[in-house]
């Protein structure tokens, strides 16, 4: 092997995790702005005839709808890349998500088109969400496949991170646009960042259209190993490990309680200003994206499940104090809580479920796998603001059902994370093949 390739392969998991970070924050700036828009707009723009809270709840409903499509895109776009390679799809996904996302900027108002605004809105909901059912678990694969044996986790964290950073940025396009006159905000300004996916969309095509195949896959295709129908193959061999996942995956039900229902919450509800709230999310994410790949590298150490159940536990704790913060009015609260709770607990799990579910399925159904197992899980997820503002209602106690119902899904999680397999010591050639103990692999350089 040349020097050249030597620096080649030395490099390459650092460019997958790059870009898995990069891809996954313009895809996820593009999903996330939607449900900062379904909070504090939509309700008005494509719902006027309901009223204000009928209103909400319908435009967080359309909000769920993308989750409805995820499944359908983790079954058609995981097969994909199982058959096809990873890096084909996730050029796919990026370009469906940014042109759906920039199509909803230019939709026309139910006051000009009346309930064919709506209708047209959902559509491009589900284009969004066909598009998500891939990206993740693409990214995931792609990251584990390239990284070095005992740096599993950290390498593939960084996917995660991206989707914190897609939040940030969203967010951050909003303050501004939330501080507009209202006729301003519901009448152009909240089109700008769904206009701007655009040029998200341009660099994120480019970063990953660079990428090369995973050495894994490309050994699979040259063994003729690659499965003729992965669904198949994943249903016969695999049922337990996507069904875990599929319980496990619920714990993502709590960051749309972060956002966007805390936000619908305390706008809506407590009467609070829109732009404090905006800036915990900002804030509390810039947190995550540190500790991410910091829990990532220790769950490298100690394991996948240690990290992933002390993060769902501790969400029980702070997604209710973080909730009756809002209740109370206290700015500083709010801040120390909301920072904390997203920063902490939910960037555990978000550091090892990358890794830790990947892990659980062979190189031959992995993207399959772990697109359509995280994807039913996080169907559920999509729906939770809606189950949130039903059960809490109008008033300024609705804070205490909600947390009821983020204990009740920390739970599920922590019962289907604390019932599987650690894998963090079995090598990646080994994952999902065999079922025995192995030992712990040399640590990798690099």
């Amino acid at each position: 092997m040349t020097s050249t390739a030597i620096d080649d392969a030395r490099h390459l998991p650092r460019r997958a995790a790059a870009a898995g970070w990069i891809g996954s924050a313009m895809e996820y700036y593009d999903f996330f702005i939607y449900g900062t828009a379904a909070a504090l707009v939509f309700g008005k723009v494509f719902f006027p005839d309901s009223s204000p809270a009928s209103g909400t709840l319908l435009a967080l409903a359309t909000f769920g709808v993308g989750y409805l499509a995820r499944p359908l895109g983790g079954l058609v776009l995981g097969h994909v890349g199982d058959r096809l390679g990873r890096r084909n799809v996730l050029v796919f996904t990026l370009v469906l998500m940014g042109t759906s996302t920039f199509l909803i900027g230019c939709l026309p108002s139910h006051a000009s088109i009346g309930v064919a605004a709506p209708i047209l809105l959902v559509v491009l909901r589900l284009l969004q969400g066909f598009s998500a059912g891939g990206e993740q678990a693409g990214a995931n694969s792609m990251s584990l496949e390239h990284a070095p044996e005992g740096r599993r986790a950290f390498f593939t964290s960084f996917t995660l991170g991206g989707t914190q950073g897609g939040l940030v940025l969203a967010t951050a396009v909003f303050l501004p646009i939330a501080s507009l006159p209202e006729d301003q905000l519901l009448s152009w300004g909240w089109r700008v960042p769904f206009w701007a996916s655009i040029v998200v969309l341009g660099v994120g095509v480019v970063i990953r259209s660079r990428l090369t195949e995973t050495p894994v896959f490309a050994a699979e295709a040259e063994r003729d190993h690659l499965s003729r129908l992965p669904i198949a193959d994943l249903l016969r061999d695999h049922l337990g490990s996507l069904i875990r996942v599929v319980f496990a995956a619920t714990i993502a039900s709590v960051s749309t309680i972060f956002s966007p229902y805390a936000l619908s919450y305390a706008v809506n509800n407590v009467g609070l200003s829109k732009t404090p709230m905006l800036w915990v999310v900002v804030l509390a994410n810039l947190l995550a994206i540190v500790m991410i790949p910091t829990l990532g590298m220790l769950s490298d150490r100690i394991g996948r499940k240690p990290v992933f159940l002390a993060g769902s536990l501790g969400l029980i704790v702070m997604t209710t104090a973080f909730l009756y913060s809002i209740s109370t009015g206290s700015y500083p609260l709010i801040f120390i809580t909301g920072i904390l709770m997203f920063g902490v607990p939910q960037a555990a799990t978000s550091a090892v479920w990358p890794s830790f579910y990947a892990e659980m399925f062979p190189a031959s159904v992995r993207y399959t796998g772990t697109a359509l197992g995280t994807q039913i899980g996080f169907a559920f997820g999509g729906f939770v603001p809606s189950i949130a503002s039903a059960l809490g209602g109008d008033g300024v106690g609705a804070w205490w059902p909600v947390s009821l119902l983020v204990a009740v899904i920390c739970l599920v999680n922590v019962t289907a994370v604390a019932t599987g397999r650690e894998t963090y010591r079995v090598p990646t050639a080994r994952l999902g093949l065999d079922r025995t103990p192995l030992a712990q692999p040399a640590r990798a350089a690099g």
